[in-house]
């Protein structure tokens, strides 16, 4: 579909100081409006949500549920009751995002005609201020803004979002004058008031620096660096800290810029640290970009489970203390590794530095599209890294952020491929696609072809019009040279990094390494193939001694992808297996249901008791390790991540 931009007109109170100051970001995304996905991978993925996923959350959210109701009680103003919960409009503004970035993937007239009725809908119980929120228009609108945890700006923030994407892909401006509206509200009521005001439920923030790159009026930029600085000063007392008894819950103990430890509430952490460091690229902020690589720091080297997942404990939806990363027991939310996708893509910009890509892969592949089931119509909240058989994927829940927030995440995927500058090209992810790219005056047709993350193998083509000198930035994983993650949180056992290769027209290319990436700075001309290869080896992941559920266990990983075992394709058993260090892998072409995979395939030991239940002896035998985001996906089975490496004991069920 075609991209419309706001009239000239619209720009017209852009201040003239901020007009005239730089971005401080490397480099800025293509967006996903501007890439065709083609990819072997990702497409099919791209295709379900379109098809199946999103058609669930329509059901749920107008057929099933009240979210849609509530907006038409408002708009019939017949002191109707509200249904649900006060945050539900939440998961409207969601699954419209991913109706919109869903929209350029696999145009779809009835779709967009559903976005459309819904929009309307959302614009009639909007309030002649600006107001929009059908919780408290239903219940007491004399209590709006009130009680920070009560979710309005979370609830606005996710309006904002949509309302920019579903601009971006149709050009219809109905819901982005509807979220201007609100913003402008709320910039009204506090700000322009000094009003002090803590979000509970952080969103607000990256949401309006959405909305004033989409519109360049300054007023967002300001709201939303006042709302970060609203942090840590102790206005939450009363309120939120009353509701969660400590501040730390929503990274409300000291102010953003004095942040050094990721605490509390994992989804909350990850959106108020995404909207800090899009803040920090607009006002250049020292403190912001200080403070978001201290807290970076902090997650990676400790608090970051091997797939990505953050979030260990269900008590807080969050962290607990340093290395407390249990398996079976991991939270690990849907929506905190979406978060991590959206964090590291701006550590990213900022710095341009590829290992907050490899990090934002590792969410991506693992953690975020885990949450998702191959069907498309079933998904998990939390995301445990082990199972004894009690874990099974959901139609939906009371509280359904996760559903919509992985269909948008799926849905946008072509936000996180390439970077452009004026100096050249990024290539961040590995996903079949084309884009046109442009590097000063000339536009550049770039076409990728790959069968990524089953084969390393990365053709990018170049078809500019006349010849033009730029930079290609590829990015060398670290997972190929050496390091699963950033620190040494993990590491592989065999610590040599891999031979990869870059070549330009089929012959070995002359490159620096700068940032993680390999950079071919040159000539460029039409039908230039740049052919990037990426040894796809299995290799061994340990962790730290002070991550002691893993002490004596190996996790696989095979290309950016983190492997399993369940019960399902190895007898019904997961605990049973052992994974020495001499013993031999392979990778195999697989099936999980009709997904097509690289398995792993070994001869292990394998603990069998005797038929009374009295001894035990270990057998020799073939074991199955497959992708990790496909476990669940066969009914209700064991699973394990981290396998032992020894017999350090073992339980016999005495029939008793």
């Amino acid at each position: 579909m075609k991209k419309y931009f706001l009239p000239v007109a619209f720009f017209a109170f852009v201040s003239v100081s901020l007009r005239a100051q730089t971005p401080t970001k490397k480099f800025e995304p293509v967006s996903f409006s501007q890439v065709t996905i083609t990819d072997n991978f990702w497409k099919p993925k791209l295709d379900k949500v379109a098809t199946t996923t999103l058609q669930a959350c329509i059901y749920q959210t107008e057929g099933k549920t009240a979210r849609i109701r509530n907006f038409e009680k408002v708009a019939r103003k017949q002191n109707e009751k509200h249904e649900g919960i006060y945050y539900d409009d939440s998961d409207v503004y969601k699954a419209l995002e991913a109706i919109a970035y869903s929209l350029k993937n696999h145009p779809d007239a009835a779709l967009e005609k559903k976005a459309d009725e819904w929009i309307d809908k959302i614009a009639a119980a909007q309030l002649p201020d600006g107001y929009l929120n059908t919780y408290y228009t239903l219940t007491d609108l004399s209590k709006r803004w009130t009680d920070m945890e009560k979710h309005e700006d979370y609830n606005a923030g996710h309006l904002l979002e949509a309302a920019v994407a579903y601009y971006n892909t149709t050009g219809k401006r109905k819901l982005l004058d509807v979220a201007i509206r609100f913003a402008d509200h709320i910039d009204n009521t506090f700000r322009l008031q000094n009003r002090h005001w803590v979000s509970g439920h952080q969103e607000i923030e990256l949401a309006l620096m959405k909305l004033y790159h989409a519109t360049h009026n300054d007023r967002y930029l300001k709201l939303a660096d006042w709302y970060l600085e609203q942090r840590g000063h102790g206005y939450g007392k009363g309120v939120i800290w009353d509701q969660w008894k400590d501040p730390k819950y929503c990274q409300d103990d000291v102010p953003v810029k004095e942040q050094k430890e990721i605490t509390g509430h994992a989804v909350r952490a990850m959106y108020l640290y995404t909207g800090a460091a899009d803040v920090a690229a607009a006002t250049k902020d020292a403190g912001y970009l200080q403070a978001m690589n201290n807290v970076w720091e902090d997650v990676i080297f400790r608090n970051m489970y091997i797939t990505g997942g953050i979030g260990s404990s269900g008590k807080n939806e969050g962290f607990s203390k340093d290395f407390d990363l249990p398996n079976e027991e991991a939270y690990c939310e849907t929506c905190a590794s979406v978060g991590m996708v959206f964090w590291n893509q701006r550590m990213n910009l900022l710095t341009g530095d590829a290992k907050y890509v490899d990090v934002l892969e590792r969410s991506l592949y693992n953690g975020a599209l885990d949450g998702l089931s191959l069907s498309g119509d079933r998904f998990f909240y939390g995301n445990p890294l082990a199972s004894s058989g009690q874990h099974a994927r959901s139609e939906w829940f009371g509280t359904a952020c996760c559903p919509s927030n992985i269909s948008r995440l799926v849905a946008s995927l072509g936000d996180y491929i390439y970077g452009q500058s004026a100096k050249g090209l990024w290539v961040n992810l590995f996903v079949g696609s084309h884009t046109t790219i442009k590097v000063g005056k000339s536009t550049i047709p770039v076409k990728m072809e790959t069968n990524y993350p089953w084969n390393g193998n990365v053709k990018v083509i170049l078809n500019p019009t006349k010849p033009v000198k730029y930079a290609v930035n590829l990015r060398i994983p670290g997972w190929v040279k050496g390091t699963p993650a950033p620190g040494n949180l993990y590491s592989f056992t065999s610590h040599a990094a891999s031979a990869f290769k870059v070549s330009v027209n089929g012959k070995p290319a002359t490159y620096r390494e700068e940032n993680g990436y390999a950079v071919l700075d040159r000539n460029w001309r039409q039908g230039d193939v740049v052919e990037l290869n990426l040894p796809m080896e299995i290799k061994r992941v340990t962790a730290k001694t002070d991550l002691t559920y893993t002490n004596d266990r190996v996790a696989l990983q095979r290309g950016p992808l983190v492997y399993c075992v369940e019960g399902a394709d190895n007898n019904g058993q997961a605990w049973n297996i052992i994974l020495p260090e001499n013993t031999a892998l392979e990778a195999k072409q697989y099936t999980v249901l009709n997904e097509p995979v690289m398995a792993i395939q070994a001869k292990a030991p394998v603990i069998i008791t005797s038929a009374d239940g009295t001894g035990v002896q270990t057998q020799q035998k073939e074991v199955i390790a497959i992708p990790y985001y496909t476990w669940a996906n066969r009914g209700k089975n064991p699973m394990q991540v981290w396998l032992p490496t020894k017999v350090k004991e073992v339980k016999i069920n005495s029939g008793n």
